[in-house]
């Protein structure tokens, strides 16, 4: 019994030691990551980004962030509807149109000087084939302030005017102006977005009461046009958004219709993408993703050329208006009287616009937020699931 017990204790030893020296030439195991819920995909969202304008008080605060350009990673130009407060009125002698933000969102920039030209920005832009990098603005236009449609260009600063195609006529209602079936160069239906190609030439989505895509040359005349109001191939209802592939076709954000259509650069159709929900802007990017953000479903598409879904993210941000009821400062501003995007940082609120600086930061104008998201690649992102920086940089 004494020999069983010691061959019995020798073998349990040798596994034993076998064991510990596997366990020391086996790798560690890797680490679990818990928690987190994915809500900005490869992005990182910077709290607090979003910050009062210098004249609001506890009445006045931000109308709709509609649209967003990044010259570069600390200057980032931002489109308002101005001010309104916690009811929805706009303010008397509204201000803060166009204002630009520095990299941690900070106000260093307030084109005030333009305020009696402006109402309604409804898309900021600056062409990735300008070297000035002149910014252009899509005004909506406003009955009330007696602004009328209209697309300027400033110089990079915003002191100088440098084009402006202003149309002649007020604000229209959509019965006028859809009676109308031969509008004219400037004859807007509240233009709602514009592109650029790499001879200056540029693409004018006329938008909300129209139903047209308009070129323009460099100089800003006109040189063709198409689209009529319907929903078969070359027809519209509401067109939002408008861009350009390096190959010269036109993606067109047919958002009544809920779909994509695509043209040469000369108008001719080319195809349809469907149920696509709420398409308001692309962004074609210079590895070619076509982006196309859907407002309504608070997410952003990676689409290939050919109209093949590839990835999506982006989510709602759910204490985008705070806790408060509907109406109240607290739903207004944030919740418990902390910045709205700091509740959610990751989350949108209709996003409307998008752009990326030149370190990979994506900007979002969050119409419904109010607020600019400043979203920021993760360490190790998936290259494949961020979105570059605009075709022609």
């Amino acid at each position: 019994m004494r020999a069983e017990h010691l061959g019995l204790s020798l073998v349990l030893a040798s596994l034993t030691a076998l064991v510990s020296c596997t366990g020391e030439n086996e790798a560690a195991p890797a680490s679990v990551q818990k928690g987190g819920d994915d809500r900005s995909g490869e992005y990182t969202g910077t709290p607090n980004f979003w910050k009062p304008a210098p004249d609001h008080d506890d009445e006045w605060s931000w109308a709709q962030i509609a649209g967003v350009a990044a010259d570069h990673p600390d200057r980032i130009i931002v489109g308002v509807r101005g001010d309104r407060n916690a009811a929805g009125q706009v303010r008397p002698n509204s201000s803060n149109y166009i204002v630009v933000v520095d990299g941690n969102g900070d106000i260093i920039e307030r084109w005030t000087q333009w305020d009696t030209m402006l109402a309604f920005p409804h898309h900021v832009y600056i062409s990735p084939y300008d070297p000035e990098r002149h910014v252009w603005v899509v005004e909506r236009g406003n009955t009330d302030k007696g602004i009328h449609e209209q697309i300027l260009k400033f110089s990079n600063d915003g002191s100088e005017l440098v084009m402006r195609l202003l149309d002649p006529n007020p604000v229209q209602s959509r019965e006028v102006v859809r009676a109308n079936t031969s509008p004219g160069p400037l004859d807007f239906g509240q233009p709602s977005d514009m592109a650029f190609l790499p001879d200056g030439s540029f693409l004018v989505s006329d938008g909300y009461t129209n139903s047209r895509i308009i070129k323009y040359s460099a100089d800003g005349e006109l040189l063709i046009e198409w689209g009529e109001l319907g929903n078969g191939p070359g027809q519209f209802d509401l067109i939002h958004g408008v861009d350009v592939d390096r190959n010269g076709r036109v993606y067109v954000a047919d958002r009544g219709n809920s779909r994509i259509q695509v043209f040469t650069e000369n108008g001719e159709y080319i195809e349809e993408w469907p149920d696509v929900f709420f398409p308001v802007d692309f962004h074609i990017d210079e590895n070619d993703a076509v982006w196309v953000v859907s407002a309504v479903l608070n997410r952003f598409l990676k689409f290939n050329t050919n109209g093949e879904l590839q990835y999506h993210w982006g989510v709602y941000g759910n204490t985008a208006r705070g806790f408060g009821p509907v109406g109240t400062p607290e739903n207004w501003r944030g919740a418990l009287g902390v910045p709205a995007s700091a509740n959610s940082p990751g989350g949108v609120a209709q996003p409307h616009q998008i752009d990326v600086d030149q370190d990979g930061n994506v900007y979002v104008a969050s119409y419904a937020g109010p607020w600019v998201n400043k979203l920021t690649p993760r360490p190790g992102a998936d290259p494949s699931k961020l979105i570059g920086r605009h075709l022609g940089y």
